[in-house]
């Protein structure tokens, strides 16, 4: 049982990513909880707090974003009841008008099961030096 809902979580973090990389508003709305609850910390930003304003806030990077790629590593997995959190390191490559970046950050995401569905409820993002 426990391994079944690691493997569901994991796919769910996979979605999250798919998400993140189309840079497509409606697919990250279908990751997500919409719950007053829910929050959002993107590197450098200050908090994000309930589903209108953390869905702003991925509007703005995927409005100022030309693409973005995720490669995962360092991922560990946690399931308790119907809460898991993913922490992982994000090697991201992404480009912001003609020029092509590369950087790291350590993400937590949480994530719980509503409805029998994995969906995001936090997002954490802090650069590596």
């Amino acid at each position: 049982m426990l391994k079944e809902m690691i493997d569901e979580v994991t796919k769910a973090n996979q979605g999250f990513y798919q998400a993140f990389e189309s840079l497509d508003i409606r697919h990250m709305d279908t990751i997500w909880a919409k719950e007053e609850y829910v929050t959002c910390i993107h590197p450098g930003w200050s908090i994000r707090s309930g589903w209108p304003d953390v869905r702003d806030s991925w509007v703005r990077i995927f409005n100022n974003t030309f693409s973005m790629e995720f490669r995962l590593s360092d991922i560990m997995i946690q399931v308790a009841g119907d809460v898991a959190w993913v922490l992982c390191m994000e090697n991201i490559k992404n480009k912001q008008d003609a020029e092509t970046q590369e950087s790291q950050v350590l993400a937590t995401n949480l994530y719980e099961r509503l409805a029998g569905r994995w969906l995001m409820v936090h997002h954490h993002g802090s650069h590596v030096m």
